[in-house]
């Protein structure tokens, strides 16, 4: 318990201490008019308050993320509770922070075309196509977690709660973000920080379940090594490339630079410390038992369901039903709308009319639903090692802006080494990737981070001055 609640400390003391680093750094200018206001057209640029923006991209970015992930993740054992909170303070929050920021300063632009900017066009396409699958991945993803604990629930198909999910999507994904987005999901945020807190409240307050400290032994299930497979099982709630493609909705909406620290930044802590309840929960509940491991390959709606239940009685049935079907829905069709920005803004496709919009959002839809079909683990375990992918090339151009800017670059670039890592040892060993011995894959990996990292520094550190 002392490490969780360690840990839980050091994610809130962060957004104070780093956040306010960050910040600093980036140079928020509280004077400077933001797209919200020079953009504005009724549709995706509308200034929304301080207190919306951050609910609603707290709603956005969290989902079945930090449930899900975190987990599968506890099946990793106290491990978990590391990579939480170091990867969302050192890789998660830098991440977020500079993909909105970024954003805020090229008209609310998606993450593409500012990765053109300072990487170069010639992987814009590349990224806006792994962006719209990430964003069709992750409604198909999630409106299947949902619709499983529904059909469990209600004794219904499975299948007639997908087709009504997915009609919602279409309806939110098209109207302007202030006729359901900013109306209702700031109410569902808060109602998913309260079935977090609640969920842990029942943990520490009940004697008959302990969270593990980090000297546990004995609660690893798995055959499968922390490294890499813990660090891409629990995505969302340390770092995740998707967070970057709903960064732009929210920075189209935001009145004032210095908003931009308590919405991106500190959504992500908020994301971390629900990961962190999460898999404590999932920890202490099961009691190290062989229960976990079968959750590390299957929906894990029905655990969570079981949790809650167990622990709130009727009102975790009810929390169940926000915090596991609900909010997993609302960024279903965030996700779904990102898709659709960006593609706008690659075939440059002016979004004010209904009908430019249904030209975008109906093909989008097609193939996500079509997803639905393919096993869960399996899309979730692409969904997380793509949107890694795209988290990547985010902290790298992040790092060419601050070289441009004559900052230190460090905070950046760091993170982006550490993720490739992450990325090139996964592909390389994984049973849907190479399936290379983890000593190869491992090796390999290493030495291809060092190729990237010191192309990287010879193209754009000795050459800051260059206009890319």
């Amino acid at each position: 318990m002392y490490s969780f609640i360690l840990c839980a400390v050091v994610l809130i003391a962060s957004y104070f201490i780093y956040g306010k680093a960050i910040e600093k750094l980036a140079g928020t200018d509280e004077t400077k008019t933001t797209p919200a206001y020079k953009l504005q057209d009724g549709v995706d640029y509308m200034p929304m308050s301080k207190l919306k923006t951050y609910l609603v991209h707290f709603l956005n970015i969290a989902g079945l993320g930090p449930i899900f992930g975190a987990i599968q993740g506890a099946l990793f054992g106290p491990a978990a509770f590391l990579w939480i909170t170091l990867g969302t303070i050192f890789i998660g929050c830098v991440h977020d922070f500079f993909s909105g920021f970024m954003s805020m300063r090229n008209d609310g632009s998606t993450m593409p075309n500012i990765i053109s900017k300072y990487l170069g066009s010639t992987i814009q396409k590349f990224v806006a196509v792994l962006i719209i699958i990430t964003g069709i991945l992750v409604a198909s993803t999630f409106a299947t977690g949902a619709a499983d604990l529904i059909a469990s629930l209600t004794k219904t198909n499975t299948f007639v709660w997908i087709i009504i999910i997915f009609i919602y999507f279409f309806i939110a994904t098209i109207l302007p973000i202030d006729k359901i987005i900013g109306k209702i999901y700031p109410v569902f945020g808060a109602l998913f920080l309260v079935m977090a807190i609640l969920m842990t409240g029942a943990i520490l307050l009940n004697p008959g379940y302990t969270i593990p400290e980090f000297t546990t032994q004995g609660l690893y299930f798995t055959d499968k090594s922390i490294f890499p497979y813990l660090f891409v099982t629990i995505a969302c709630g340390a770092i995740s490339g998707f967070h970057s493609s709903q960064s732009p909705i929210v920075a189209r909406c935001i009145k004032n630079e210095k908003d931009a620290r308590p919405v991106f930044f500190g959504a992500m802590v908020l994301e971390g410390l629900i990961a962190l309840c999460w898999a404590a929960i999932a920890m202490a509940f099961f009691h190290g038992q062989p229960q976990l491991a079968v959750i590390y390959g299957a929906t894990p709606s029905i655990g969570v369901n079981e949790m809650a239940v167990t622990l709130l009685g009727p009102v975790g049935l009810v929390l169940t039903i926000i915090g596991v079907v609900i909010c997993p829905i609302t960024t279903g069709d965030t996700s779904l709308r990102s898709s659709r920005i960006t593609m706008a803004d690659e075939l440059d496709i002016n979004q004010e009319k209904i009908i430019s919009r249904l030209k975008l959002a109906i093909p989008l839809f097609i193939a996500s639903f079509l997803l639905t079909f393919v096993d869960f683990s399996l899309i979730w375990r692409y969904f997380a090692w793509a949107q890694l992918i795209i988290a990547i090339l985010v902290l790298f151009t992040a790092s060419v802006y601050l070289i441009k800017k004559e900052k230190p670059y460090i905070i950046t670039l760091l993170p982006a080494i550490a993720c490739s890592l992450i990325a090139f040892a996964y592909i390389l060993q994984a049973p849907e990737g190479l399936r290379l011995p983890s000593m190869i894959a491992n090796v390999l990996s290493a030495v291809a981070t060092l190729i990237i990292t010191a192309i990287f520094l010879k193209k754009y550190k000795l050459n800051k001055h260059r206009d890319y």
